[in-house]
């Protein structure tokens, strides 16, 4: 199976990271130093910028304003649970958001919040899976890479700028 990554560079966010193989898009990596350490645990990805064509191709429609949804290929591995969480996270409209209680309830489950958190954390392909679109019931900005809510924050004023 191939596999490789590269780089789309955002005037927004800074570096995109990607990795795709025949069987689609795998990451996202939005850090540069979360990249590098990804290049390091795994040296056998080389780039491969026709292998990740569509994907920057689509990347730079998404932050052109002119794509609100993407049809990449997406190779994800994950329980049934999460994979209900991911696929529910694609039907947040663009430029909107939810509640990770919302999300739970979208999925059938309302007592499942914290997994729905945990699953969202689990998401390796931000933006084209779109956590970003999902707020605390307060509508506060959390729960994004850790502590990165800055660029949860650029997400969602960005989509809005283009609703």
């Amino acid at each position: 199976m191939k596999i490789g990554y590269d780089i789309y560079e955002s005037k927004l966010i800074g570096p995109i990271g990607m990795v795709v193989s025949d069987n689609g898009l795998e990451q996202i990596i939005l850090f540069q130093e979360d990249l590098q350490e990804y290049l390091k645990k795994n040296p056998h990805v080389q780039r491969d910028e026709q292998l990740c064509n569509q994907v920057k191709c689509e990347l730079h429609e998404y932050f052109s304003g002119e794509r609100k949804q993407f049809d990449i290929k997406l190779s994800i591995q994950g329980t049934s649970f999460r994979q209900r969480v991911w696929e529910s996270l694609q039907a947040i409209p663009y430029g909107t958001t939810i509640s990770y209680s919302e999300l739970a309830n979208n999925i059938g489950n309302s007592k499942a919040i914290r997994a729905v958190g945990g699953a969202n954390r689990a998401n390796h392909i931000p933006i084209i899976i779109p956590c970003h679109r999902v707020v605390g019931k307060d509508g506060a900005m959390v729960g994004f890479a850790g502590n990165k809510i800055d660029t949860k924050i650029k997400l969602l004023q960005h989509e809005r700028t283009y609703v």
